[in-house]
């Protein structure tokens, strides 16, 4: 290591000391926050990262994307020395991350921001800094009258146009989930999502590792049709992708999207400063907006645009318009079906 590098770095590291004086010099190194890949790495290094250093006095920030299986995983093979410091998930991991033991407690009662959100997303194992929604997304030079429900990727004319995630992303297990209970089936049975899926294989183009591939997919014309989420489907339009979002006559489905602080990170500090920025009314306000297109959670956060538009008017009507799914009960099993799924569910 140069000199200067090395420099650099104690300067790095005595500007967290001073903004936080119980971190240790041992303590302070850079922070890892395993955000999302595709639009959410995106929106976080645009927006909630230079709203981090600039409350921070400059703190270090790495982002490493990846899925919640991943950040669980490395978690898991270093608990007394983690390579994150924060961690953001959907449900069905949060759920299994707090079961594993591998998140701290939130500091609520010194939070700036935590009670100003919503009740259901004022998790003290760690809040809810946006909501998610997934329906229809559909390429309307492709497909010129808009799909209505999630029975429609089933219809002859889309054969070898629609795709679908794996189960490994909360997007796929949901949507796997949801046709299951429009086939009779439920959180508990999903048999029916099965069968229908099987049925659905001479319509599928591709099955996308994860949100973010299945995005690319329509950005490279290789698919025209998906279940996908709504955030994600703004930035292509943004990009200048034909691409457009309906909510299904079903409903939406929403989760949503808690951050924790990783048990036994060196960073608690500056994990809890990142929190604090990601909950703030002004990330929150700015992500809402182009491209973004996140779904608030802070009540001092009025919805407008494309989310009053499309979604919701407010938390109220989202509350009664979107599909809240019991992830309690889909983690009994989901290993299962992503097993199954990569078994039996191929192209």
């Amino acid at each position: 290591m140069s000199d200067r590098r090395r420099m650099l770095q104690t300067s790095l590291a005595l500007g967290a000391m001073q903004v936080f004086p119980k971190i240790s010099f041992a303590q302070a190194r850079r922070l890892v926050f395993a955000t999302f890949t595709g639009s959410w790495e995106e929106a976080h290094r645009a927006v909630l990262v230079p709203a981090f250093r600039k409350a921070t006095n400059n703190a270090d920030i790495t982002l490493d994307p990846m899925l919640s299986v991943d950040q669980i995983a490395k978690i898991s093979a270093a608990r007394n020395n983690p390579p994150i410091d924060v961690m953001l998930h959907d449900p069905g991991p949060a759920l299994t991350a707090i079961g594993q033991d591998l998140a701290d407690p939130y500091p609520v009662a010194q939070s700036r921001h935590y009670k100003d959100l919503i009740p259901e997303a004022q998790e003290p194992t760690g809040p809810a800094i946006f909501f998610q929604a997934v329906g229809l997304t559909y390429n309307p030079e492709k497909i010129k009258t808009p799909p209505t429900s999630w029975r429609d990727l089933w219809k002859p004319e889309y054969k070898g146009r629609a795709g679908i995630t794996n189960l490994n992303s909360t997007l796929g297990t949901g949507f796997l989930v949801e046709i299951s209970k429009m086939f009779g089936g439920s959180e508990a049975n999903v048999e029916p999502g099965f069968k229908a899926l099987q049925e659905l294989k001479p319509n599928l183009a591709a099955v996308a590792a994860n949100p973010g591939a299945l995005a690319t997919l329509f950005q490279q014309g290789q698919i025209d049709i998906s279940p996908g989420n709504f955030n994600a489907i703004q930035i292509l339009k943004a990009r200048g992708v034909p691409v457009e979002f309906v909510s299904p006559k079903e409903g939406a489905i929403a989760f949503k999207t808690s951050i924790h602080v990783v048990k036994n990170s060196p960073n608690r500090q500056l994990a809890v400063e990142l929190i604090e920025a990601a909950m703030s009314p002004e990330v929150q306000t700015r992500l809402m907006q182009s491209p973004y297109l996140i779904v608030p959670t802070n009540t001092k956060v009025k919805m407008e645009g494309e989310i009053a538009k499309v979604l919701a008017k407010d938390h109220a009507e989202m509350k009664k318009r979107f599909v809240f799914q019991d992830w309690k009960k889909i983690n009994e099993q989901r290993p299962q079906w992503i097993e199954r799924f990569n078994r039996e569910i191929k192209l």
